[in-house]
């Protein structure tokens, strides 16, 4: 069978078309790779966004509950309220020992600034009867002297006496034998006498001196026990001053029981503390609230994410602050902005490759698996003005992330 030549065109023509076609697939093919290795997809992502589990500080009886479950709640909306009548009566009584204490810290600076006043005048009396010791001592002393100079002068005045009673006794016999006059007898009789009369004002000197020596003596007893009487007087005003430290201890103390009845009966009273979508809530009004135990769950609005696992091959193209386009799978049609915020670091490693990681030597698996797959790592993405209402913590989304040209 011959072929025409019209044949053999139409044969080149179909081997010229046939090898354009395998070259544009396998340039699209190099395409798509390059696209899909440059500028990574995934569709192993899903929605995320913070929630909080409420659960109450103070234990109660639920009195108001007016949220409802998957309602939208605007931030300061109150979420429920616990009976806090005991949580009052707590603060009052909290409150009111407050008062007493300082009550009662004025009552005793009232009573210790009379005992500092009774401390001055002690101290006052102390110096007043050092200073009567001392003059009761000096008194002794001219005492003991006086006592030294009458004593002396008896002795002199007794001398004296003796000698003109004895020139007496010895004129007198003188007068019958014409030696001597009357005069000179009366002379010596007169001065005899006079001595006598000075020895006996000695005397009376002696006395006097050696009572003002008692006297001095027994005022310097006076003023010893006075000076032991102040001091402990001082001393024990002084011990009275130091019963307000104690109290003013009490203070702070008092002061923390109050603000912790005041927090334990605001937190009866529990707001959004911002704006949320309420969710997981079970309970009604009279429901007994246990502390620590969580009534419902807040999934705060104001921020959404989504987590997108790409694998090991491709994360190396995934950079912080590179924008990406998220579809979620409810609506493929829609397109929201993203921008990725952080790629994970570690992931756990496969046991079945890497063994059990325990203490002492690891354990390797003595089989391997001849086909490895690339681990996955968690990326982060945060969705740019998150409309209200339409995305739901766990949907499932679509990743791509966007070449250089549309990254603006």
């Amino acid at each position: 069978m011959q072929i025409t030549n019209s044949q053999s065109a139409i044969l080149r023509k179909g081997s010229i078309i046939s090898a354009c076609i395998v070259a544009g697939a396998l340039v699209s093919a190099g395409l798509v790779v390059r696209e899909v290795v440059l500028y990574p997809r995934t569709d192993d992502a899903e929605v995320t966004a913070n929630f909080i589990g409420i659960a109450p500080v103070v234990e109660g009886p639920v009195m108001e509950l007016p949220i409802h479950d998957n309602e939208f709640i605007k931030k300061g909306t109150l979420l429920y309220k616990i009976d806090d009548r005991p949580y009052l009566y707590a603060l009052q009584s909290a409150l009111a020992a407050q008062a007493a204490l300082e009550g009662e810290i004025e009552n005793e600076s009232r009573r210790i600034s009379s005992q500092v006043n009774g401390i001055d005048v002690a101290h006052a009396g102390e110096q007043s009867a050092l200073a009567n010791e001392t003059r009761a001592t000096d008194e002794i002393e001219i005492a003991k002297a006086a006592v030294a100079r009458s004593e002396a002068a008896l002795k002199q005045a007794q001398a004296d006496e003796n000698y003109a009673t004895a020139n007496f006794h010895r004129i007198q016999p003188l007068l019958a034998k014409g030696f001597v006059t009357e005069d000179d007898v009366h002379k010596a009789r007169s001065t005899s006498e006079a001595k006598a009369a000075a020895v006996e004002q000695a005397q009376s000197q002696l006395l006097l001196a050696k009572a003002s020596l008692l006297s001095a003596s027994a005022q310097k007893q006076q003023a010893v026990a006075e000076i032991s009487q102040s001091q402990a007087q001082v001393k024990e005003s002084a011990h009275s001053v130091l019963v307000l430290a104690p109290l003013l201890a009490q203070r702070e103390s008092r002061a923390s029981a109050v603000r912790l009845a005041q927090y334990n009966y605001e937190q009866c009273s529990v707001l959004a503390p911002f704006d949320a979508r309420v969710t997981n809530l079970t309970i009604s009004e009279g429901e007994y609230a246990k502390v620590g135990k969580q009534l419902f769950t807040l999934i705060d609005n104001r921020n959404w994410w989504v987590l997108a696992n790409f694998r090991e091959t491709q994360i190396g193209h995934v950079q912080p602050g590179t924008l990406v386009d998220v579809f979620i799978m409810s609506d493929r049609t829609t397109k929201y902005r993203g921008v990725v915020e952080s790629a994970s670091f570690g992931v756990t490693p496969d046991p079945d490759v890497v063994g059990k990681l325990s203490e002492g030597l690891p354990e390797v698996q003595r089989t391997l698996n001849w086909v490895r797959l690339a681990s996955r790592y968690p990326v982060r993405i945060k969705i740019v003005d998150p409309p209200p209402g339409i995305f739901r913590v766990g949907q499932v989304a679509i990743v791509v992330m966007r070449p250089p040209h549309r990254q603006g």
